[in-house]
């Protein structure tokens, strides 16, 4: 395997983790607000 092979490989490694950790933020963000929503005093 080549040097480039391995930098791509970990090139697309930290694109997949950053892309789970943002998905999983954006997720929980908007579950915040769900959660804000349904308990906010009328």
């Amino acid at each position: 395997m080549s040097d480039s092979e391995k930098y791509a490989e970990k090139a697309i490694s930290w694109r997949v983790l950053i892309y789970i950790v943002l998905g999983h933020l954006l997720a929980g963000f908007i579950w915040l607000l769900f959660y804000l929503g349904s308990h906010a005093h009328r």
